[in-house]
């Protein structure tokens, strides 16, 4: 069951041949697919009159449909989208028919303009299991009864964690579900601490375990962390060679010796400022702005 948005966007028909003999290939699977806010059947849509292999049962009507599985004792039910937002609760009513011994509802949707669900309506409309699509990450919504299986692959940079797809088994005891990691890949937000000893080839000797420690086949957003030697600032170039990088972030603080500089300049404009910042937490704004008058304040008397 594909719970709409199969594309990010209207497909091409070289795509859907493509998809479509990828889904001719399943020799004991039937596909059971819906199209969602993302690929929304649109009146030149080549969804329209795109003809599919045998085992696959596209629901591309804009109401309520169902396609039946009589040797399998199982009916799936769902309906497309026909616009980029649907902002009526559609599934609100859309009891299960009650022909066949196992129902299974294909929805896409949850949010105010994409058809709005709500977890206790779903509870109410009778069927076993109810398929949904929209949410890009994996998440249960009833355990064993209603799930997002989320992105078979992350999207975007904010797609963290694991992906894949959601394997059930209905039988007269009820349905059983398993959640299954697929991606090839995942987004990791990896966080790297620092110390004032760092260096450039330091760093990145760190980065570099780090990524093979967690798969060099994933993508990154480096995040540094720690205290920094108040003269060195690092460089994400440096880094671009050792994989999949695509968001670097420097969040150190310079490790300035702040008893020190009091002791030594307590007579003047350093020493009455490092003062009137007494007793500050070390990740609050209070004490960036520290950090940056020393530093200003530093370069002016080097000047």
């Amino acid at each position: 069951m594909i719970a709409g948005d199969l594309f990010h966007r209207q497909p091409l028909l070289r795509e859907l041949k493509e998809v479509n003999y990828l889904f001719s290939k399943l020799s004991h699977t039937k596909v059971v697919l819906i199209a969602g806010n993302h690929d929304y059947i649109k009146k030149d849509s080549y969804y329209r009159s795109f003809t599919w292999s045998q085992n696959v049962f596209p629901l591309f009507q804009e109401k309520m449909k169902g396609v039946r599985f009589p040797e399998l004792r199982t009916a799936v039910y769902g309906f497309s989208y026909y616009s980029r937002e649907i902002t009526e609760p559609r599934y609100r009513d859309a009891l299960a028919p009650r022909l066949e011994r196992h129902e299974i509802l294909l929805a896409h949707g949850g949010d105010e303009k994409h058809i709005p669900v709500k977890r206790a309506e779903l509870l109410k409309l009778g069927y076993e299991y109810v398929a949904l699509g929209h949410i890009h990450m994996p998440q249960s919504v009833i355990e064993d009864q209603a799930a997002y299986a989320g992105a078979l692959e992350p999207t975007d940079i904010g797609d963290t964690g694991k992906h894949g797809y959601i394997i059930g088994k209905t039988t007269e005891e009820g349905v059983r579900t398993r959640f299954v990691p697929f991606a090839s890949r995942e987004y990791i937000t990896l966080p790297v601490t620092v110390d004032a000893r760092m260096t450039q080839e330091r760093l990145r000797d760190q980065i570099r375990e780090a990524i093979e420690e967690n798969g060099t086949q994933n993508m990154y957003k480096i995040v540094l962390q720690g205290q920094r030697d108040p003269d060195f600032t690092f460089s994400g170039e440096a880094a671009d060679s050792l994989g999949n990088i695509v968001e670097w972030r420097d969040e150190t603080a310079p490790a300035y010796p702040f008893e020190v500089l009091f002791r030594r300049n307590a007579d003047n404009l350093l020493g009455k400022y490092i003062a009137s910042f007494h007793d500050v937490q070390p990740d609050s704004i209070e004490y960036q702005a520290l950090c940056e008058g020393v530093h200003a304040l530093l370069e002016t008397k080097r000047g």
